[in-house]
């Protein structure tokens, strides 16, 4: 599902855009001097997509220790359970952008 709803990798030039088609890049709200720094996801883009990742991302928190100890880090910081499961969402989007991108396989980065 999530190869079919990216499609061909070369019409997205870094994983931020990648982030943006799935509606994963947080809103932005400013007016004047003040800018929010807790601002909900955007939602625009691949409802598919987005669904599929965050799916995924909370398949992958469970059994990939590099992304388990992301996740255990965003709750160390009080953040509620889907934040930080969007958080892992957003990694395991800039990990598919690079493995699409670059033809490579998965290495965990864990020690």
């Amino acid at each position: 599902m999530i190869l079919a709803e990216i499609g061909d990798i070369e019409n997205f030039k870094n994983p931020s855009k990648l982030l943006a088609f799935a509606g994963l890049d947080p809103s932005l709200y400013q007016s004047g001097k003040f800018a929010a720094n807790r601002t909900p996801m955007v939602k625009h883009g691949s409802s598919y997509l987005r669904y599929a990742i965050v799916q995924a991302a909370t398949s992958v928190r469970r059994y990939a220790p590099e992304f388990r100890v992301y996740y255990d880090k965003k709750m160390a910081q009080n953040k509620h359970y889907l934040v930080a499961v969007s958080h892992v969402a957003k990694k395991l989007t800039r990990v598919i952008f690079s493995l699409l991108k670059y033809k490579s396989s998965y290495e965990p980065q864990i020690a």
